[in-house]
């Protein structure tokens, strides 16, 4: 008797291993078109960003079917954590199109909460990266509009102060966003008041 459950045992458990195996081959493959689609993002590059992110979507379909009856290893982690990615560049790349018109929920991307939120607070790195690059070329509106959509984010991150058993972590990355948002905000201001004065100086020669 001990011997047949025990066999019964063995071959969930491989079985179990070889879906977990799989599983972790196919989360990599998530956050890695993920990643890729940011740089692409950021080298205004959306053709193929988007080809990154409907990889990364058709990847994250396989795991559902995959882990379908194995809540106890889709659970895990490893595929919170592919979400995560998968949210953050789903929002980033409708920010950086449409500058906050319309974000993708949770429910239409088909994540989890706690890794949509996760993901909500990541992108603040990112839009922080967009407004250097756009202080850089001396487009300080539009920097002033993502710096605006990076305090909002912030806002709604706010309202979640829950355990990180139930959020994934999120006061951490809450705590990280604010003082993103405060050093942006510090570039903007000073960038915008070095303009200004180099304005003033440039008029102030030509009149000499």
């Amino acid at each position: 008797m001990l011997e047949e459950i025990s066999a019964r045992i063995g071959e969930n458990f491989e079985a179990k291993d070889s879906i977990r195996e799989e599983g972790l081959k196919t989360s990599r493959e998530v956050v890695r078109e993920c990643r890729t689609a940011s740089f692409a993002l950021h080298s205004q590059d959306f053709k193929k960003a988007d080809r990154c992110i409907k990889t990364a979507k058709q990847a994250l379909e396989k795991l559902e079917v995959l882990f379908e009856g194995h809540a106890d290893i889709y659970y895990a982690g490893f595929v919170e954590h592919a979400q995560q990615e998968y949210s953050e560049v789903s929002v980033l790349s409708s920010l950086l199109k449409e500058e906050g018109e319309n974000i993708p929920s949770p429910e239409e991307l088909r994540v989890e909460y706690a890794a949509y939120l996760n993901g909500l607070g990541d992108v603040v790195g990112e839009l922080r990266r967009h407004v250097l690059d756009l202080i850089r070329k001396e487009s300080f509106e539009k920097a002033e509009v993502f710096l605006g959509i990076m305090e909002n984010i912030h806002a709604v991150l706010m309202d979640f102060d829950y355990p990180d058993a139930i959020t994934g972590g999120l006061r951490r990355k809450t705590d990280v966003s604010r003082s993103l948002i405060e050093k942006t905000r510090g570039d903007v201001v000073n960038a915008i008041g070095q303009k200004k004065l180099e304005t003033a100086m440039r008029n102030l020669e030509s009149k000499l």
